[in-house]
């Protein structure tokens, strides 16, 4: 098979969009498809930034932490080059209220005019029952800790 009939990975790093966080982005709203861990839920939230897909941002981000102006500027020229989950290790020592809270780190590299820039983030995701699908319950990412060089 040639390169151009390959099929485009997904921007998450999965083997394409349509077997990794396409049917999330498809299926969040009406909770068709949910992810099922905080990992699956934020790297489904890096492929929708790379696809400029605001209104899964906004549903995904937990109700009190949502910010209200906009979170994708589609005048922006940000390109997304890859992205990078680290190692859950030091993550599992934290004090984690249950297993409805999750952390997840990870690196995001992007350029913006030309200039190379990485997001290095500790994320946090809490799953709770949404009014909106009945109550089922589905993960939200909450906010983030953005970690300094040792």
């Amino acid at each position: 098979m040639s390169k151009t009939n390959k099929p485009a990975g997904c921007p998450c790093g999965g083997p394409s969009l349509a077997a990794c966080c396409g049917p999330y982005l498809d299926g969040y709203l009406d909770g068709a498809v949910l992810p099922a861990t905080a990992e699956l839920l934020m790297r489904s939230r890096y492929t929708a930034y790379t696809l400029q897909n605001e209104p899964y941002l906004l549903a995904t981000w937990y109700p009190r932490t949502r910010p209200t102006e906009r979170i994708v500027d589609p005048a922006e020229p940000v390109h997304w080059l890859g992205l990078e989950v680290k190692s859950a290790l030091r993550l599992r020592q934290r004090k984690v209220t249950g297993p409805d809270e999750a952390y997840v780190e990870f690196v995001a590299r992007f350029r913006i005019g030309g200039k190379g820039q990485r997001l290095h983030e500790i994320s946090r995701f809490l799953r709770e029952p949404d009014p909106a699908l009945g109550g089922q319950p589905r993960w939200f990412y909450v906010d983030g800790d953005f970690p300094t060089k040792d």
